[in-house]
């Protein structure tokens, strides 16, 4: 018996936590592709737990229903919000490396998710608004955006403007949306190049505007927020 060979030491069981946060996350991640390719009411319960590999009751055990495991899904978009670290002007690099589904290349992959996830969030921004529970959850995600570009709007802004720090964050959060809600109707299509000399002239209009047209986007994506989505694609592995 060779006395120098070892073994790993046994690996520790996740504890009744960590199986119910590993649960959740799962049911999360495929609630995600489910809206964005049923829309929101078009996904069940259901279909979603057998996509994670659990029962429906294992989504009940979670959430307490659609909406609330919607917003889940909502609040993992827009965790990288949170904190100073995000930055809407910095250009997402991706690779490769993420694995689409046959004669589909990750640009195209993306380009679906966003699409899907974004029609899957009119769906339920128009149902939240008739809900007098759910407007109060929705409000609350949306002010995280606001919040987001209120710090970028801060660091940013120059002396002397009139307008205030908060109303400038707000008209970010605005231009934002209101691209997307635009690149989804197939009204317009703006890249991220355009959007983010957009938003660099509300938060300081006379610099921006000395600055030359912003260069075209090495793809003209249909919704600027792609890019983001390709890493998100090749973090998980998909």
């Amino acid at each position: 018996m060779d006395r120098h060979h070892s073994t790993a030491p046994p690996r520790a069981r996740p504890s009744r936590a960590e199986r119910k946060q590993e649960t959740r996350d799962a049911l999360i991640l495929a609630a995600r592709v489910a809206f964005a390719r049923d829309g929101y009411h078009g996904a069940n319960l259901e279909g979603i737990a057998n996509e994670a590999g659990f029962s429906k009751g294992a989504v009940y055990s979670n959430f307490e229903g659609k909406a609330e495991l919607f917003l889940a899904v909502m609040d993992d978009n827009l965790q990288v919000l949170r904190g100073d670290a995000w930055d809407p002007f910095a250009v997402v690099e991706t690779t490769d490396t993420c694995k689409p589904e046959p004669g589909v290349t990750p640009d195209q992959e993306a380009a679906e998710m966003v699409r899907g996830l974004g029609l899957a969030t009119l769906e339920f921004v128009a149902t939240a608004a008739r809900d007098e529970t759910l407007i109060h959850s929705l409000r609350a995600r949306v002010q995280v955006l606001i919040d987001a570009y209120e710090r970028v709007a801060a660091s940013g802004r120059t002396d002397g403007d009139p307008l205030p720090v908060e109303a400038v964050a707000q008209l970010m959060a605005a231009l934002d949306q209101g691209i997307s809600v635009l690149a989804l109707s197939g009204v317009a299509s703006i890249d991220g190049a355009l959007m983010r000399a957009g938003l660099r002239r509300l938060i300081d209009p006379a610099d921006a505007a000395t600055e030359p047209a912003p260069a075209t986007e090495d793809v003209s994506w249909p919704l600027p927020d792609v890019q983001e989505v390709r890493r998100l694609l090749h973090d998980t592995g998909s």
